[in-house]
C-alpha cells in the first residue's frame, strides 16, 4: 500500500495537524494510500536524546534519525511541515515545559565541566538550530510560486507601503574581516579524512574535529569573522543610527545558524551597551549573562543579583540614551534586541521592505531604520532591493513577475552543515586544516573572539543541482541565473564546476547566466517590474533568503509558495512553507481560540505528494485526488475561505473545512475515476448541505482561551477537541475514513 509521511513538527503548523490530517487521511485513504506521522517536534527530538532517564511509556525513537534514512530510499514520499529551530531560550523552554510534564530530563548545563555535564549538554545541542532539515534534504530544492496564487494575488493584492526616494533606510554591512572577506576555498582532490586544528602561539595544538570525512571532487571552505573587526563595526552603525536619528536593527539567523549568529548577537548586545559592559561585564559575564541569549535573558537573569536594580537601571539608562531600537512587539516593550531568534533574517528584511523599508518603534509607529547585518556575504541583496525601491517605488503585486528558486542544499550543502565546525577562538594562533598526509588545506590567523568556521559542498548534489536548474529552465522557459560571487572563494569554485556540468546539458535555447548576487538581483527586479520572469540558482543560505524575499513581496508571504525537494534517490519531500509567525499564532488560539494559521502550503504539497505516488505506484486514483485537490485549493482562495486574523470569522479550521467541501465537490465532478466521483457525490453534497450547521460550529466555538495542555508538546485529547470542534464535520470526515 502507498505511503505517505505526514510530519509532526510544532507551534501553529502542529496545531493545523490536528485539524487538517483527518481530511488528508480520508481522502487519501479513498485511492489507496496510508498517511503516517512521524515526531520530529522539538520536543520528540529532545525526549528521543534521553532513552535511558524515561519510562517506556515516555521513551521515542529517535525519529529523524529513521527519516534521514528513508529519504536515501526511493520509497521515500515526505511531507515536511515547519519545525521550531531552536535557540537556547526555546531550547530550555521546552525542556522546562517537558519536567513539569513528568518527563526526567536534566537541565540544560551552561557551563559543562564534567564528562556528564558535556555529554548532557552535547545531545541538547544536537537538538538545537536547523537540527532537521539538513537530515531531511537529501536533495536539492525546487520552490516556486504556483500558477493560481499567482493569479489570486493579482486579483487581490496585498497591501504594500510606499516608499520614498528620501527614506533614510539602509543596510550597514562589513567591508573587512567578515567570513565572506576572509573565505578561503579548495577542491578536494581524493577522498580523504582531515583535522582542523587550532596552533596556539606558543606552538600548542589543539585538535578543533577530527577525521573530518570528505569526497573527491568536493568544495571545502574556511573563514574567520575577526571580533575586533566586528566590534569596531557594531560601534559605527549604533553611532550612525544615532546620527541619523532612524533606528537600528540587527537581523541575523540565531536559529538555523545555531553556534556563530548567537555569538554575534552576544556582540551586538554587548556593543550596544557598551557602557554598562565596560561597568558591570564581569558580573554579567560571571553571571552567564553575556548578550548571547538576548536582553530578556539579561533582566530575567538581574533579578538573581544582589545589584539587579541597579544594573537594570544602567540598561534602562542605556537605552534612552542610544539611538532608538527597532521593536519586535512595542506594546510589551520587547526590542531587537530581547530575543536572538525573534529576528530572523529571511523574514523581517522582506518584510522591512514590503513596510516602505520601516520597521516600528517604541511608540508603535514606523520608522526609517538601519538594518545591521554583519556578514557582506549576501547583505548586498537587500541593498539592492533597497535601492531599487528608493529608485522606482514599491512593487505592484498585480503585475510583478516571479522569482523561483532553484537551491543547493542536498546532503548538508554549504553553511548550514557548518554548526558542528564552527567554533569561538579562545586565543591568539592559527587554525589550519590538514589532509591525512599532514599538508596544510586551509589558513587562518586568528584572535580571541574570533569565529571561525568550515562548510562543505559534495560533488554529486552540485551535479544534481545544475541538472535541476538546467530542467526547471527547460520546462518554464524562464531565463536562469546562477547567484555566484567571483570575488568569494567558494562562489569562484562552484561556477568553475558549474560551467563544466553545464556542459554535461543541453542547454541549446536556454538563458542560463552566472551573476553575482548583486548584479542577478538588480536584473531579477528589473525584470520583476516588467512582469518578467526570472528562475534564481543559489547555494543553500541564499536559497532560504530568496524564498522569503519574493515570495513575501508577490504574494505578501513565503508560506504559499510550493517547494518541492526531488531527493537523489528517488524519492519526494514536500515542505509546506515558512512558520516565522507560528509562535504569534499559537497565542492567538491560546487567548481567543482563533487559529490564523494558513494551510495553503499543506495543501499545495499535499498536491505534489499525491502526484509523487501516482507516479511512482502508478495510481491513477492519486493522480484524480491531486488534480482535484488544485481545483479546491484555487476555488478556496476565489471564494475568500483562507484564515482571517480576526477572531470570529473564518480560522485554519473552517478554511479546513472548505477545502474539503470544494475537494469532494471536484471528486464528484470528475470523470477519469468513476468509483470516486460516485463515493464522493454523497460526500459532496452532505458537505455542502451542513456548510451553515459547520460553519456555526466552528465560528461559535471562538472567543474564549483555551487549555492545550502545553506549547512544545500539547495535550493530544485537549488538543484534538480544540482543533477538531464541529461534530457535525468531524462525523462526515470519520464516516470517510471506514
Amino acid at each position: 500500500m502507498a505511503k505517505i509521511i505526514w510530519t509532526r513538527t510544532d507551534e501553529a503548523p502542529l496545531l493545523a495537524t490536528y485539524s487538517f490530517k483527518p481530511v488528508v487521511e480520508a481522502f487519501a485513504g479513498t485511492a489507496g494510500i496510508d498517511v503516517e506521522t512521524r515526531d520530529i517536534s522539538l520536543a520528540g527530538r529532545i525526549i528521543a536524546k534521553f532513552p535511558e532517564r524515561l519510562t517506556p511509556e515516555q521513551q521515542m525513537d529517535d525519529v529523524l534519525a529513521e527519516l534521514g534514512e528513508l529519504a536515501k530510499s526511493p520509497e521515500a514520499n515526505i511531507i515536511k511541515l515547519p519545525n521550531v529551530s531552536a535557540s537556547l531560550p526555546q531550547l530550555k523552554a521546552a525542556i522546562a515545559e517537558l519536567q513539569a510534564q513528568g518527563y526526567d530530563l536534566p537541565d540544560y548545563p551552561d557551563n559543562a565541566v564534567s564528562d556528564e555535564d558535556l555529554d548532557v549538554r552535547n545531545r541538547y545541542d544536537s537538538v538545537k538550530g536547523s537540527a532537521v532539515n539538513p537530515v531531511l534534504r537529501e536533495g536539492n530544492s525546487d520552490r516556486r510560486a504556483p500558477e493560481a496564487v499567482k493569479n489570486f494575488v493579482k486579483k487581490y493584492p496585498h497591501r504594500m507601503g510606499k516608499w520614498s526616494a528620501d527614506s533614510k533606510t539602509n543596510v550597514a554591512t562589513m567591508d573587512t574581516g567578515d567570513f565572506r572577506h576572509n573565505e578561503k576555498s579548495v577542491i578536494i582532490p581524493a577522498a580523504d579524512s582531515l583535522d582542523i586544528v587550532q596552533v596556539a602561539a606558543d606552538g600548542t595544538e589543539t585538535v578543533l574535529y577530527k577525521g573530518l570525512e570528505v569526497l573527491e571532487g568536493e568544495v571545502l571552505d574556511g573563514t574567520v569573522l575577526s571580533a575586533s573587526a566586528l566590534q569596531q563595526f557594531l560601534a559605527e552603525q549604533v553611532k550612525r543610527a544615532k546620527d541619523e536619528g532612524i533606528l537600528f536593527s540587527v537581523h541575523l539567523k540565531a536559529t538555523m545558524m545555531k553556534v556563530s549568529d548567537p555569538i554575534i548577537f552576544g556582540y551586538v548586545v554587548r556593543t550596544f551597551f557598551a557602557d554598562v559592559f565596560d561597568k558591570y561585564g564581569e558580573q554579567l559575564e560571571a553571571a552567564g549573562l553575556n548578550g548571547e541569549n538576548g536582553l530578556a535573558a539579561i533582566y530575567s537573569g538581574l533579578e538573581k543579583l544582589e545589584n539587579g536594580e541597579e544594573i537594570r537601571a544602567a540598561f534602562e539608562a542605556a537605552l534612552a540614551d542610544g539611538p532608538s531600537l527597532a521593536m519586535v512587539n512595542s506594546d510589551k516593550g520587547i526590542t531587537n534586541l530581547h530575543v536572538p531568534s525573534d529576528v530572523i533574517v529571511d523574514a523581517s528584511m522582506p518584510a522591512m521592505i514590503r513596510t516602505a523599508g520601516h520597521m516600528w518603534n517604541k511608540d508603535d509607529q514606523e520608522e526609517d531604520a538601519l538594518a545591521v547585518i554583519p556578514d557582506s556575504s549576501y547583505a548586498g541583496v537587500y541593498q539592492a532591493v533597497i535601492d531599487d525601491c528608493k529608485a522606482n517605488g514599491s512593487y505592484d503585486p498585480t503585475t510583478m513577475g516571479t522569482v523561483p528558486n532553484v537551491g543547493l542544499m542536498a546532503q548538508k550543502a554549504e553553511e548550514y552543515g557548518s554548526h558542528d565546525k564552527t567554533f569561538k577562538i579562545d586565543a591568539e594562533g592559527t587554525v589550519l586544516v590538514r589532509n591525512s598526509a599532514g599538508e596544510t588545506l586551509i589558513e587562518h590567523e586568528v584572535s580571541e573572539g574570533d569565529i571561525w568556521r568550515a562548510c562543505q559542498a559534495k560533488d554529486a548534489p552540485i551535479q544534481d543541482w545544475v541538472k535541476l536548474a538546467v530542467s526547471r529552465a527547460r520546462i518554464s522557459g524562464m531565463p536562469t541565473i546562477f547567484w555566484l560571487d567571483p570575488e568569494r572563494a567558494h562562489d569562484r569554485n562552484l561556477i568553475t564546476l558549474v560551467e563544466k556540468y553545464l556542459a554535461d546539458h543541453d542547454t541549446e535555447g536556454l538563458d542560463i547566466k552566472i551573476l553575482s548576487p548583486v548584479e542577478a538581483t538588480k536584473l531579477s527586479v528589473e525584470r520583476i517590474r516588467r512582469g518578467e520572469d526570472t528562475i534564481s540558482v543559489t547555494g543553500n543560505v541564499l536559497r532560504d533568503y530568496n524564498t522569503d524575499l519574493f515570495p513575501i513581496l508577490e504574494l505578501g508571504t513565503s508560506a504559499k509558495m510550493l517547494s518541492v525537494v526531488p531527493l537523489m534517490a528517488g524519492g519526494g519531500l514536500f515542505e509546506t512553507g515558512a512558520g516565522g509567525s507560528a509562535p504569534k499564532h499559537v497565542q492567538q488560539l491560546e487567548q481567543e481560540n482563533h487559529l490564523r494559521w494558513d494551510s495553503l502550503g499543506e495543501f499545495l504539497a499535499l498536491a505534489e505528494s499525491l502526484r509523487h505516488v501516482s507516479r511512482s505506484e502508478d495510481n491513477k486514483k492519486a493522480a484524480v485526488l491531486a488534480d482535484a485537490l488544485d481545483l479546491a485549493t484555487e476555488k478556496l482562495l476565489d471564494q475568500g475561505k483562507s484564515p482571517s486574523r480576526k477572531v470570529g470569522e473564518i480560522d485554519n479550521r473552517g478554511s479546513h473545512f472548505y477545502l474539503a467541501a470544494y475537494w469532494a465537490e471536484a471528486l464528484a465532478a470528475q470523470s477519469e475515476e468513476a468509483e470516486l466521483a460516485e463515493q464522493f457525490t454523497a460526500i459532496a453534497k452532505e458537505l455542502e448541505a451542513s456548510a451553515a450547521t459547520i460553519d456555526a460550529e466552528l465560528i461559535d466555538n471562538q472567543g474564549h482561551p483555551v487549555d492545550l495542555g502545553g506549547y512544545y508538546q500539547p495535550d493530544e485529547d485537549k488538543t484534538s477537541a480544540v482543533m477538531r470542534p464541529s461534530v457535525k464535520f468531524n462525523e462526515i470526515i470519520n464516516a470517510l475514513k471506514k
